[in-house]
């Protein structure tokens, strides 16, 4: 392996949500720090967004994938293109990609593997347009290692929180929700714990007509409706046993269209509830999951979910007082840019070959150098 250095990296990503691609111009450290110089939220274009939605509702066909993938790419290499006109070429880029169907499952046909998982937004398109080196295709690696492919910031959790004299859960809050576990003296491990922001989106989307609950103000208005939230707590991915990861592929439109049949009557009051069964999950992954090994001490939250005041104040109710609850803010991490930042790292890995998945999350056989390279 040659010399470690520091290295200037642009990160792409898209998540769940499929609000913007988010891009941070990094420098990743040989000592695995990140410090991210700039980050930006770049737009979809609208009809680009519209159509990857038809992707995730699967109302879509090969054709629609074969031209989104390339149409994404560009999207991607644009937004780079906005930090490379302001601060010149990294040294190379790294895209997680927006990822349309993930199925970590292990089916067989013909007692072949089915298990895998599709991240569009063509990594060649990338650096064709914009002049740099991409690595690309992260989870496909660990998932050939018979892993989930997911959670991967995992990897950025345990280098930049472990050592710090605490165990800590490191709660993201995205469209999905995923914890990490970094304690001091037991091996660091992460799971989906279920729904983040995606459900609370729909509904407020659907009843209100906006893009998100700002702030949790209309969660904040309305009444939990307890009956229907111990509905959807029984939910069976609630109960399954770590590694485990999720995504739109299980909690749809049409699941929510099929939990919303039973929700009260009251706008604000299923905006409530949906934002309850959020922080509710992730308190209930707790204790069926996290407690049983390792006594937390601090629950860290990132990503979007970490602005809504009202989640953030019923994640205080549902967990326990001796738990103090601060966002990564608190270390100097961006919310926004967290992710950003945790894939700038695993892109200066694979740079380097360097193994960057940890398998006491994924459930992979062996730690493997994820990541693909594209000139």
């Amino acid at each position: 392996m040659s010399t470690l250095e520091p290295k200037r990296v642009i990160a792409l990503m898209s998540g769940t949500s499929c609000d913007s691609i988010d891009a941070g111009l990094c420098e990743v450290f040989p000592d695995m720090s990140v410090k991210l110089i700039k980050g930006i939220n770049y737009k979809y274009p609208e009809h680009i967004r519209a159509k990857i939605f038809q992707l995730f509702r699967q109302e879509s066909n090969i054709k629609d994938v074969c031209m989104m993938n390339f149409a994404i790419g560009e999207c991607f290499a644009n937004a780079a293109n906005v930090l490379i006109e302001e601060f010149g070429r990294p040294d190379f880029i790294s895209s997680h990609g927006q990822t349309i169907y993930h199925y970590p499952f292990d089916e067989k046909l013909d007692g072949i593997s089915l298990k895998s998982t599709l991240q569009i937004g063509e990594s060649s398109v990338i650096a064709q347009k914009t002049g740099c080196m991409t690595i690309s295709n992260f989870r496909e690696a660990d998932i050939a290692q018979g892993g989930q492919g997911a959670p991967l910031v995992c990897f950025a959790d345990e280098k930049w929180w472990r050592g710090k004299g605490k165990n800590f859960a490191i709660q993201n809050i995205g469209g999905i929700s995923n914890v990490t576990v970094v304690s001091r003296d037991f091996d660091t491990f992460g799971f989906d714990t279920g729904l983040g922001n995606i459900i609370i989106d729909y509904c407020t989307r659907k009843f209100f007509g906006l893009d998100y609950d700002k702030d949790g103000d209309i969660a904040r208005s309305g009444i939990v409706a307890e009956t229907w939230l111990e509905c959807l707590l029984q939910d069976e991915y609630y109960f399954l046993e770590p590694p485990k990861s999720t995504g739109r592929e299980y909690f749809s439109p049409q699941y929510i269209e099929n939990a919303l049949k039973y929700a009260p009557s009251e706008p604000k009051d299923i905006i409530a509830t949906v934002t309850a069964l959020t922080a509710k999950t992730i308190a209930q992954a707790y204790e069926r999951f996290i407690y049983p090994q390792v006594g937390i001490h601090e629950a860290v939250i990132c990503g979007g979910g970490a602005f809504n005041k009202t989640l953030m104040s019923m994640l205080r109710t549902y967990l326990p007082d001796y738990i103090d609850l601060t966002t990564c803010e608190d270390y100097g991490i961006s919310i926004n840019f967290k992710e950003v930042m945790a894939f700038a790292l695993l892109g200066y890995c694979t740079y380097y070959g360097i193994p960057n998945n940890l398998p006491c999350c994924t459930g992979a056989k062996k730690r493997v150098v994820m990541g693909k390279i594209s000139y």
